[in-house]
């Protein structure tokens, strides 16, 4: 699954990331964020840093510094 948080304010993709990780079907096993490198620092670091969830085994860094993956449980 992959959604993409450009745009968004880091509250609203933040509130957006735990609503979809929340409904998120059990066979969904991984999310890979969107989040962009040059204006989406702000965005990353809320994804990498501060972004908590039941769901979440860990968060991987990709080649792409524009994107996380999430690994869910």
């Amino acid at each position: 699954m992959e959604v993409d948080i450009h745009g968004m304010t880091s509250r609203e993709a933040k509130r957006d990331l735990e609503q979809l990780l929340s409904r998120a079907d059990k066979n969904i096993k991984e999310v890979r964020v969107v989040h962009g490198y040059h204006n989406g620092q702000v965005l990353r670091d809320m994804v990498r840093r501060q972004l908590k969830h039941p769901r979440i085994a860990s968060k991987l860094l990709c080649l792409n510094p524009g994107e996380t993956r999430l690994i869910l449980k």
